[in-house]
This record gives C-alpha cells, structure tokens and sequence, in this order.
C-alpha cells in the first residue's frame, strides 16, 4: 500500500474510533500522537493529520453533502465503517486539490471492499459519485 493509502487507513481508524467512542476527533488525534511519541514510534503520517483535520474543520459540511448524495440513508444508518471512508473522501473531493476525484472514490471503495460489508463498495461508490457530481457543479 503506498503511503497515501496507508495516511488515509490511519485517519479512517482515527475517524472511526472517535465515532465509535463519542469523543471529538481532535482528542482522538491527539491521543494518537501522544502514544505514537510514548512508544518511540514514527510520528503520524502529515497526510493522515490533513485528512483528520480537514474532516474535522469542515465536518458539517461533509455530512451534509453525504446525506444529500446517500438518497434516503442518514448519517446514523450508515455502518461506522462506511460513514468515515465516505468522510475521508469527501474531504479529498472538496477541499484536496491535489487529489483527483476517481482516486478518492477508487481509495474508499477499496477500503469499502477490505473492511466492510458486501454491499458497502457499491454503496461508497454511488455517493462518492453524487459528491464529485456536486462538487463539480458548485466549482
């Protein structure tokens, strides 16, 4: 896996855990550079912080673009999983100029396909589509 696919795994595990937790992200964030430091370990990828704190900075934002791309799912319904892969690529898509669309979208369905449910690479790819779509029309 090259290291923008390793940077964007790492800011969907830190995205997902503070989900699953109901902690704000930045604490999570934090967290995890405080342990990565305590251990001796490398410090997080600059890219993973981009992403997290980009989804952060513009979360609002994300999630109602993902509810108005996602016809008729809401952000509670979708699988933790899947909600922080389609939050990471929608930032990539909004606000990571340098990031083409089809290689947001290509990323998350992969990630779609390695960690989540059958259904979830189709489900990533259709509303990551209608965000591109969108984002394209409102540029």
């Amino acid at each position: 896996m090259a290291a923008r696919g390793k940077a964007r795994k790492r800011a969907l595990d830190i995205l997902f855990e503070a989900d699953a937790r109901a902690v704000p992200v930045g604490t999570v964030l934090a967290e995890q550079v405080r342990r990565r430091e305590a251990a001796g370990e490398d410090p997080l990828n600059e890219y993973t912080v981009t992403i997290v704190e980009g989804v952060r900075a513009h979360q609002a934002e994300i999630d109602a673009t993902l509810v108005a791309s996602s016809h008729g799912w809401t952000l509670e319904r979708m699988p933790l999983v899947d909600r922080a892969i389609l939050q990471v690529a929608a930032f990539e898509i909004a606000f990571a100029e340098d990031v083409p669309d089809a290689v947001a979208i290509s990323e998350a369905v992969r990630l779609a396909t390695d960690l989540s449910t059958d259904e979830s690479p189709q489900f990533v790819n259709g509303v990551l589509a209608a965000v591109a779509a969108s984002s394209r029309q409102s540029s």
